[in-house]
């Protein structure tokens, strides 16, 4: 087996992507925070302290996928094309679904689970003086298009 991101003795390093063909690529990934219905509700009805929870976590989530190599090691940075993260509340809790796109070398899979990631933080922070209890879970990439792999959709 070769570990990509160690060279010939062993040091970590960013894999060189030089040789690559830049295509379209878009990945889709999504989580979920599970809260009290007293939450949900808050949330949905824009009454939390801290003010509009959706709207700041949509925009933490677009700009933590614009970061995303300054937070994961060994991340190339990616010029993103687009970011859209889009927010459900239900009964119990939100789903958050980040689809990102760009046309470059590498994929942008990171990008769209670190979008999720930081928007589902930024809910549980602006939220926690409702439901200190609220659960993060269930982050994970549901699609990816492009590249040298192809085309690949999870499990249902």
């Amino acid at each position: 087996m070769t570990l990509t991101h160690l060279d010939a003795k062993g040091a970590a390093h960013m894999v060189d992507v030089t040789g690559k063909a830049a295509t379209a690529r878009t990945a889709v990934a999504e989580g979920r925070i599970r809260m009290s219905a007293a939450a949900a509700t808050a949330i949905r009805d824009s009454q939390v302290a801290k003010g509009d929870v959706l709207a700041t976590a949509r925009i933490a989530g677009i700009m933590a996928a614009k970061r995303t190599a300054e937070l994961i090691p060994l991340c190339h940075p990616l010029p993103l094309s687009g970011v859209d993260l889009d927010l459900a509340v239900d009964g119990d809790g939100v789903t958050a679904t980040a689809t990102v796109r760009t046309t470059y070398v590498t994929g942008v899979e990171m990008e769209a689970m670190t979008a999720v990631s930081v928007a589902l933080l930024t809910v549980y922070d602006m939220a926690k003086s409702v439901d200190k209890a609220m659960v993060i879970e269930a982050v994970r990439l549901l699609s990816k298009t492009g590249g040298k792999s192809g085309d690949w959709t999870a499990p249902a």
